[in-house]
């Protein structure tokens, strides 16, 4: 029988590697009092003009039950509003920042952006863009509706 090697497997090393993306992540969005799923959140509608609850958690790989706790917290922060949509039933809900809001994204943005860069720049162009592409290949026809990611 040979050896399992924990080190050398895929699992352990991306794990690894999330686990350490995302604590470096945390620290910087704790200063003002934010989740990973909350920035996701404000980044989806501040700059990817992500406005819908339901398009917002698919774009952020949560359950629509998650994305309303989410969506609760950040109003309650009054980081974000919600405003009657122009769906033909008058029920549709689309989300904005506020002001406040719009202040804590660009000043999350930059440590956030030097921390992917610290990263990033670790690798040649042509490594991460191997790298990009073996992530996407490797989660290519796996089961895409991950609860809470």
């Amino acid at each position: 029988m040979s050896q399992y090697k924990l080190h050398q497997r895929l699992g352990y090393r991306v794990s690894r590697l999330s686990r350490i993306l995302q604590g470096r992540l945390e620290e910087i969005l704790a200063e003002h009092g934010l989740t990973r799923l909350m920035w996701c959140v404000m980044i989806g509608v501040g700059e990817e003009d992500v406005r819908t609850p339901s398009d917002l958690a698919d774009y952020v790989g949560v359950t629509r039950p998650t994305m309303s706790r989410l969506l609760r917290v950040l109003e309650k922060k009054g980081y974000l509003q919600r405003r009657p949509g122009s769906g033909p039933d008058g029920r549709a809900v689309e989300i904005e920042l506020t002001g406040e809001g719009m202040r804590i994204v660009r000043t999350t943005r930059g440590p956030v952006n030097a921390m992917n860069a610290h990263f990033t720049g670790k690798l040649s162009p042509d490594q991460f863009a191997v790298l990009m592409e073996a992530l996407e290949l490797l989660a290519a026809g796996e089961r895409d509706d991950l609860t809470d990611f």
